[in-house]
């Protein structure tokens, strides 16, 4: 038996099959073509299939689910064991809700903080007795460059290279900028690490998202590195976990 499951993001689709819990395919892009969807359920015979969206405009894609597979529509009403203590559940991102269920069936009775670098970077920490008591916001990476440059007079603004192992020296404005925002996030990643430590013994870090790798790599020497551990698919991951809730 195959599930489908999808994670429509502020810039971003995934896409993901598995089978049980091994993953067999998984694709990003920016739109998603009803066409190539029915080619995928048919290629991968999908038995069920759930979606997760930022956005609300999602009809078209569960009427097709629902008419080729056993659809599970997902909601932050599917708890799965977990006691959460958010106050407006009906206002909380249905990504940051998968990987709190992905904390809680992959790494049970640990507390997890878990960090999701893309347009923004959210932290959600899940106790090892499976209490969730919500999270913070912050700005991605790309939304801290952008503002940078909307809101001054005479700031550039500057590309940066995922890929680049350090962080530039700030002897230049555009290199300046890069070293603000780029090691202003670590900072704050390290800053919000170190907090839920205090709270929380025997801390797991779980990093996801689209700029996850490099951050990852900024992470590498810090105190917190043996702590913390690369996890791309956490959001799709926690949606095949739904499936079977």
């Amino acid at each position: 038996m195959n599930n489908l499951v999808i994670d429509i993001g502020n810039t971003y689709s995934k896409l993901a099959v598995f089978k049980q819990k091994e993953l067999l395919y998984f694709e990003r892009l920016e739109k998603i073509e009803e066409d190539n969807l029915l080619k995928l359920i048919a290629e991968y015979e999908i038995v069920s299939s759930t979606i997760s969206s930022v956005g609300n405009q999602i009809d078209d894609l569960e009427k097709l689910l629902k008419q080729h597979t056993t659809y599970v529509r997902f909601s932050t009403q599917i708890v799965g064991g977990i006691k959460s203590y958010y106050e407006s559940p009906q206002t909380l991102g249905l990504d940051r809700w998968a990987k709190v269920i992905a904390a809680h069936c992959l790494y049970a009775g640990q507390n997890t903080l878990m960090i999701d670098a893309g347009t923004c970077i959210t932290y959600d920490v899940l106790t090892a007795n499976n209490e969730y008591f919500g999270g913070s916001i912050s700005l991605g990476l790309n939304m801290r460059f952008k503002a940078l440059n909307h809101y001054t007079g005479r700031l550039p603004l500057v590309a940066w290279d995922k890929t680049q192992e350090v962080i530039e020296e700030g002897n230049n404005t555009q290199n300046a900028i890069k070293r603000g925002v780029l090691q202003g996030a670590v900072n704050e990643i390290e800053g919000f690490i170190a907090l839920e430590q205090k709270r929380n013994s025997n801390l797991k870090v779980v990093l996801t998202g689209g700029d996850s790798l490099f951050l990852n790599k900024q992470l590498k020497n810090s105190i917190f590195a043996a702590h913390i551990s690369h996890e791309p698919y956490l959001v799709l991951k926690g949606l095949n976990e739904v499936i079977t809730l």
